[in-house]
């Protein structure tokens, strides 16, 4: 077995936490008492919601319980592994063979930058003061025989004071031997995480603890046959990092190639069309960048950033992919409708790939672009015309009243609620909400009306439901129709807490001697009709 190579890893505490304190466009205050959830547990939490007694493995309610006012984010990988690729190409400035475990843990060969740093601590030194100057305190270091121990090791480097931790050579074995078999289960270089362990490793954890064996060294004294025929090879891969034999090399990635583009304006600019000039060659750039890997964007992060410090940063959606100029007609786009983001000249235009697809999906086809790819084509240059909203589609989205179940949604986006947003919208729970099959027509302003009885009296409906007459008579305007059938009231109850909005009124189903069929709400003493049945 060849022995362990020395191996530097920098560990991040809490990165989720931190990744959300440096991501997006409003990004948390890091002050504040923050806990990622995943699994309904929380999967990192910050110093002060440490401080009030919230702990990685803790039920949600329990968390909460403990501090009432936590603000609890759900766990975002695609959000962690944004934050923490630009902190990695930071430190491949200064040690390149960086091995990324997981946004927060990343190993490196510790010879190369011992040997240009003049020692592994000096090294592991200079590396945390430049992550110092990118703002990120509280990292911590270690060095030792394998990853394992070096990722226990920088675990352990709890002193503020000297954030590094070095195991001489040879010494990994007496390190590890007091350390709890439970970090077995925890490491993510030992194939786990203390959420999310590798398939079989918290079994194998806990049957060691059930025979008596708490810690390293007494897992490291089993004799490897035993371990072999009783726990198999995994058994003896975790045997191994337990007695200091992790001989597994750190692999370093290969860096991606620089895919976004960003222009700075000095002196910033003010006008939006001189932005979008701007950011006609970078534009072109970029693509041309995807094109080069045999990649093209078919959704695009935006990220502007004004004079004063304000930040705007969104992404856009396309129904194909992006070229150059709808690449600056979304900078445009968003200048126009970050007004209130954007109060000072814009200094730094920021674009980037949100989402990449493959080149030879986008191909035309031999014979000529079909039906669907001439509309494409001209609803976006119509829309490159007019504005991002100059070209809606209609979608169907939740609510209880049918003209807030049309949306209208720009031509190439998603809703703004999510990618499933108008699915989820429409899945929840809508007490009152009109049940299928809908009216094929509704009336973007409901038409006034009046429902009568046989004797002319107004009918209404009180405040248990019930219907003061027989409806009889459907006048609008000038003209009046006899009701043949009805059925209803339904009622719609929104917003009983709040007596500015508050909401009641009941829904009917008419059908008039002409076989047409309307529903009607009635509302206090007036009614109107909704839509129509065709």
């Amino acid at each position: 077995m060849p022995s362990p190579t020395r191996s530097l890893v920098l560990w991040f505490p809490d990165w989720p936490v931190t990744a959300l304190t440096r991501d997006g466009a409003t990004p948390l205050d890091a002050a504040l008492p923050i806990a990622v959830m995943e699994h309904n547990l929380v999967a990192a939490c910050s110093a002060s919601a440490r401080a009030e007694g919230v702990r990685r493995g803790q039920r949600r309610r329990d968390a909460q319980a403990r501090c009432p006012g936590l603000k609890v984010v759900p766990a975002d990988a695609a959000r962690d592994h944004r934050a923490f690729a630009p902190v990695v190409t930071r430190i491949e400035g200064h040690a390149p063979g960086v091995q990324v475990v997981r946004p927060g843990l990343c190993a490196l060969r510790a010879r190369g930058p011992a040997r240009y740093y003049g020692g592994e601590a000096e090294a592991a030194r200079v590396l945390l003061g430049v992550l110092r100057e990118s703002g990120l305190d509280g990292v911590r270091a270690g060095v030792a025989d394998g990853p394992f121990t070096a990722e226990q090791a920088a675990k352990a480097a709890t002193v503020a004071s000297d954030p590094v931790f070095v195991v001489p050579a040879g010494g990994a074995a007496g390190f590890l031997a007091p350390l709890s078999v439970a970090v077995l289960e925890a490491s993510s270089l030992g194939g786990g995480s203390a959420l999310a362990p590798g398939a079989g490793q918290a079994d194998l954890v806990g049957l060691l603890a059930r025979l008596g064996v708490q810690t390293l060294g007494e897992f490291a004294a089993m004799p490897p046959d035993r371990v072999r025929e009783r726990f198999g090879e995994r058994g003896i891969r975790l045997h191994d990092f337990a007695s200091g034999r992790d001989s597994r090399p750190v692999q370093p990635r290969t860096p991606p190639p620089e895919l976004h583009r960003e222009v700075a304006f000095e002196p910033p600019l003010e006008l939006a069309e001189q932005v979008a000039f701007g950011m006609r060659m970078a534009a072109d750039a970029f693509i041309a960048g995807l094109g080069a890997v045999d990649l093209v964007c078919t959704e695009l992060r935006v990220e502007l950033i004004g004079d004063r410090g304000e930040r705007s940063d969104r992404v856009w959606l396309h129904p194909g992919s992006f070229d150059a100029s709808a690449v600056v007609d979304r900078v445009r786009w968003q200048l126009a409708e970050e007004v209130e983001a954007l109060r000072s000249g814009v200094a730094v235009v920021r674009i980037s790939p949100e989402a990449v697809d493959a080149a030879s999906h986008h191909t035309p086809a031999i014979f000529g672009a079909g039906p669907e790819e001439r509309v494409h084509h001209a609803l976006s240059r119509v829309q490159a015309m007019l504005g991002h909203r100059g070209v809606v589609t209609p979608a169907i989205g939740g609510g209880r009243w049918l003209a807030e179940r049309q949306v209208l949604v720009p031509w190439g986006d998603r809703d703004a609620r999510g990618r499933d947003g108008l699915a989820a919208e429409r899945s929840r729970p809508w007490p009152g909400s009109l049940p299928e099959p809908v009216p094929s027509t509704v009336f973007a302003e409901p038409i006034p009306v009046e429902v009568t009885a046989l004797g002319g009296q107004l009918v209404d409906v009180d405040e248990r439901g019930n219907v003061s007459a027989v409806p009889a008579m459907l006048a609008e305007g000038g003209r009046r129709r006899a009701i043949d059938a009805w059925a209803g009231p339904w009622p719609i109850v929104e917003r009983g807490w709040d007596a500015a909005r508050a909401r009641r009124a009941h829904r009917f189903q008419v059908v008039d001697a002409d076989g047409s069929a309307w529903l009607l709400v009635c509302e206090g003493d007036s009614w109107v009709v909704e839509a129509s049945y065709d």
